[in-house]
């Protein structure tokens, strides 16, 4: 697309956070970045009514929750076919299997809006060139 930002694929996108600064932060930065935010929650409980019920185009995970793991919400938004980033500081091999990668905490705004532009990418079979700094993907 020339002079033009490519539209979108990733529009709907379900926080599940269980740092309070950090998923108001993420929450209120992507919606100033044009993404629908469905919901922010801090229940693996909770999240998953939300994969079951809405029209997610990605999930955001830490792994570790308030009242559980976010590798149970990773198996559910895998079993339906929904694309799962982990936000975390420590990622344990077996999310290998249950995510297309991993933001790995500190990251800063641009680096979270950029590893979802990335993640973007990847799930519409555009080639990524770089990664933003701490995103691996698997």
């Amino acid at each position: 697309m020339l002079f033009g930002k490519r539209k979108r694929t990733i529009n709907r996108i379900l926080i599940v956070e269980d740092e309070p600064l950090v998923a108001f932060d993420n929450e209120h930065f992507l919606r100033e970045a044009g993404f629908d935010i469905v919901a922010t929650t801090d229940r693996v409980e909770e999240a998953l009514r939300f994969i079951d019920s809405e029209g997610l185009h990605l999930v955001l995970a830490d792994i570790r929750l308030s009242d559980g793991s976010g590798l149970d919400v990773a198996r559910a938004a895998r079993d339906r076919g929904i694309p799962l980033l982990f936000v975390t500081g420590q990622c344990p091999p077996e999310a290998r299997e249950l995510a297309l990668g991993v933001l790995n905490k500190p990251y800063g705004n641009r680096d979270l809006v950029a590893a979802i532009d990335t993640i973007d990418a990847k799930i519409a079979g555009r080639t990524v060139k770089r990664l933003p700094p701490g995103l691996d993907l698997f």
